[in-house]
């Protein structure tokens, strides 16, 4: 039996669709390893969004041929689409797929022979504008992420996903249900909604078909999922009747992830982003009112092109009085065939580098008090199959990571818990409810 082996770059779709990869493998009668176990063959899911793209890329195939010097290695993901003639040239790769051959992989790894060439299969990403392949991972986590939604229609000026995966595209809410349904009789306890645009859900063949709150509602009914959780949804598609039905919903957890970018208006008008800072105060205003111990997560990007000193002050200040819990920083860096690329007022690297180091201490500030908050409430828990110095650690359904003894029984099972501390580490000691009442 030959062995395969998977390394993950980027989102969580990604991960959702390299586990789908995966099953292909399975079914071809491969056995998937562990990377170090020395495969034959090494399949490199890759991103785009993430900095330095091709020099992660060649660390992972070099990392891959040290434990496996004769492997068979293959690069998909966004960068494969973006740039496949670029990593066709790293040494150590023997094929290149696009977006629309991804799935397709087993078909073209028929023969494992390196040849002194990479092989490249890509076409041009206008053809996979109209074919929506699901995945979801399963298998390697306590949470399954489900793959509802790909591509985007939006044309942000900083932006490479949709050279990378097409125009927005979407399952049907019949298949996303019996695919929930599927995946609740395998024992897992949380489903993460995934997808490039996750609200802009509904299109298909280029016509919108369903609304993503109607797949929300769906969802809602599935027997034997204990949470839903939506991945990141973008403030402008992010409805009041989304918020509310969230607020009372039996499986739908109060966590959201929304984008921002930037807390200054002119930046945004920059990137194309479709909305402004009053919308985005508005949305969290919503949550909080219907949901205050809501957990609000962020995206915000640092230096962008004509970004000044005011503009990002403006930014830190509109964040630091916002009621959000975590911020994810991501420090812009130029795209090629991207509108900002060329723009005028680059931010010097130093500069960037600052203010990114700014926004990292004030999200671990926001962190903390949101965190802080929640001591003394008591909580559901749903803990990871993880053990580090003999702890274990979960996350509550609005997204506080505690910590726990470590007790293999507890793996995968939804504790009552009392938020006891707030430790050094950032993270919650926990007592269970049944020892909190014994005493």
């Amino acid at each position: 039996m030959k062995k395969v082996a998977f390394y993950t770059l980027g989102c969580k779709l990604n991960f959702s669709e390299t586990s789908s990869i995966g099953r292909l493998f399975t079914d071809a009668g491969y056995a998937v390893v562990d990377f170090t176990a020395g495969a034959d063959v090494y399949v490199i899911n890759t991103c785009s969004v993430t900095d330095h793209a091709d020099k992660k890329c060649r660390k992972v195939v070099k990392e891959a041929l040290k434990y496996s010097p004769n492997a068979y290695v293959t690069i998909v993901g966004c960068y494969a689409q973006l740039k496949p003639t670029e990593i066709a040239e790293i040494e150590g790769v023997d094929m290149v797929l696009g977006a629309a051959e991804k799935f397709r992989i087993v078909e073209f790894i028929s023969d494992l022979t390196k040849n002194p060439k990479a092989v490249v299969h890509q076409q041009n990403i206008e053809k996979v504008n109209h074919n929506f392949v699901a995945a979801y991972s399963i298998g390697d986590r306590t949470r399954t992420f489900l793959k509802v939604q790909d591509g985007c229609d939006y044309p942000c000026t900083y932006c490479t996903i949709p050279l990378a995966r097409g125009g927005s595209r979407s399952d049907t809410i019949e298949n996303v249900v019996n695919r929930a349904t599927q995946i609740a009789a395998s024992g897992v306890k949380e489903i993460v909604l995934t997808g490039v645009n996750l609200g802009d859900f509904g299109i298909r063949d280029g016509q919108r078909e369903d609304k993503f709150f109607d797949l929300v509602k769906a969802l809602d009914e599935v027997e034997g999922i204990e949470r839903i959780r939506i991945s990141s949804i973008e403030p402008n598609l992010l409805s009041n009747e989304i918020i509310e039905f969230v607020a009372t919903s039996k499986r739908f957890v109060p966590h959201f992830h929304i984008p921002l970018q930037s807390g200054s208006n002119k930046i945004l008008g920059l990137m194309k982003r479709r909305y402004q800072r009053e919308l985005y105060t508005e949305r969290v205003a919503k949550i909080k009112e219907v949901m205050p111990n809501c957990c609000i997560g962020v995206d915000v990007i640092v230096g962008f092109p004509g970004e000044t000193q005011e503009d990002f002050l403006d930014t830190y200040q509109f964040l630091n009085e916002l009621a959000i819990s975590y911020l994810h920083v991501f420090t812009y860096s130029e795209r090629e065939q991207t509108e900002a690329a060329v723009m005028k007022g680059k931010v010097a690297g130093s500069t960037r580098f600052e203010r990114n180091k700014m926004l990292h201490i004030l999200s671990d500030k926001k962190r903390r008090a949101f965190y802080q908050s929640q001591i003394g409430s008591t909580a559901q828990v749903l803990f990871e199959d993880d053990q580090k110095n003999g702890f274990m650690h979960g996350f509550t359904k609005n997204y506080v990571k505690v910590k726990a003894k470590y007790d293999p029984i507890m793996v995968n099972e939804l504790k009552n818990v009392k938020l006891v501390e707030l430790l050094a580490d950032g993270e919650v000691e926990v007592a269970e409810l049944e020892t909190v009442y014994s005493h």
